[in-house]
């Protein structure tokens, strides 16, 4: 197949690779450095056992014309950033061509094709302005839950931590041809990929640790075991998940898992950062309205009380907004033991710095 990937940062270069290697006629869309590396060198992946793979024969562009139609399109950026190439998107597309949404959080498409009062309602929180629903027919969508986690480690060069696991279906459970034709090719590239008769289902299993865990991690610069064992910050987890357990069920979603087990998976993981808290750390704009806005849209669309999902949300929003207008980020600050805490003066009116961090004077490291 031809396979066109939107992105090649950790997700989409891990999939990309794996899917070359197997076969498949592979392209990038990407920009800046990563795409001269991949034009100069191809692609390399380096595993958990530290082998290495390099797929040489992809394709890097950034020009959605110049890669013409193609048989699958892989959409592997954040969920914020598809509205900046949704336009651009409809060049890839043939008649028949799929589109594999690979985004965290609640799609846009999340209403279309599922039945029930709110058939074909808009998620405004992922598509303010009907962009994405205009320019990706949700009859092309096949969506799937991301659950390896990997990392760009420089322009060109992914490492797989761990996970290898893609489950896929189409929006309205079938197990059609196309849906069938994609999990073979992810499975003959060495990934799970089982078909899925609600693909919704999988969508908040995963969303119910991102909504939680990734914005307490960003307002807390905590890993996911330190929120787990600090029992005040365990509970507003869990009350998040209650108030997104309610939502889901109202939307006729059943959790294959307790919540108490969900918790208790995510504290398994260890002192692993939240991809949200990286963004907080290196400045990138991160994922918040897809994972926490779009939950509390959902819980006013069916009548929900969401009080804890909206303070966290306010809260995250606030920071992410500071850090943009202060073109800056938010990282703790280590102070070695045997050296002297130094006295910082108070910043004046308007002059806060995000890059260094401080709390009562003191850098917050300590």
């Amino acid at each position: 197949m031809k396979i066109a990937i939107i992105g090649a940062g950790a997700i989409g270069g891990y999939v990309g690779v794996k899917l070359a290697l197997a076969g498949e006629d592979v392209t990038f869309i990407v920009r800046g450095r990563n795409l001269h590396a991949i034009r100069e060198k191809g692609m390399k992946l380096i595993m958990q056992d530290g082998t290495e793979h390099v797929a040489d024969r992809v394709r890097a562009t950034d020009d959605y014309a110049q890669a013409g139609p193609q048989d699958l399109v892989i959409l592997a950026v954040k969920a914020h950033q598809v509205d900046d190439i949704a336009e651009e998107l409809p060049k890839l597309f043939g008649p028949e061509t799929p589109v594999v949404t690979m985004q965290n959080g609640i799609p846009f498409w999340y209403f279309h094709r599922h039945g029930g009062p709110l058939e074909g309602s808009r998620v405004h929180s992922v598509d303010p302005h009907g962009v994405l629903t205009e320019l990706i027919a949700p009859q092309r969508v096949i969506g799937c839950v991301v659950y390896p986690a990997a990392e760009l480690v420089e322009p060109g060069v992914v490492r797989h931590i761990e996970g290898d696991r893609f489950p896929v279906g189409e929006l309205d459970g079938r197990a059609s041809e196309r849906v069938n034709r994609i999990s073979q090719s992810f499975v003959k590239a060495g990934f799970k990929a089982p078909v899925l008769d609600t693909i919704r289902s999988e969508i908040w299993l995963k969303l119910w640790g991102n909504l939680t865990f990734n914005p307490i991690s960003s307002l807390t610069h905590s890993t996911l075991v330190d929120i787990c064992r600090f029992e005040p910050t365990r509970e507003v987890a869990a009350s998040m998940m209650r108030e997104a357990q309610e939502i889901a069920h109202k939307l006729g979603i059943e959790f294959r898992v307790s919540l108490e087990k969900r918790i208790a998976g995510a504290e398994k993981v260890g002192r692993h950062k939240t991809s949200m808290l990286q963004d907080i750390e290196y400045g990138r704009a991160p994922e918040i309205d897809a994972l926490v806005g779009s939950v509390a849209e959902l819980g006013r669309l069916t009548g929900t009380p969401t009080p804890h999902i909206d303070t966290v949300y306010a809260l995250v929003k606030l920071l992410a907004r500071t850090m943009r207008e202060e073109r800056g980020h938010v990282r703790l600050r280590g102070t070695p033991e045997t050296e002297p805490l130094p006295f910082i003066s108070p910043p004046a009116a308007n002059s806060a710095t995000l890059g260094e961090p401080v709390l009562a004077g003191c850098p917050t490291g300590t």
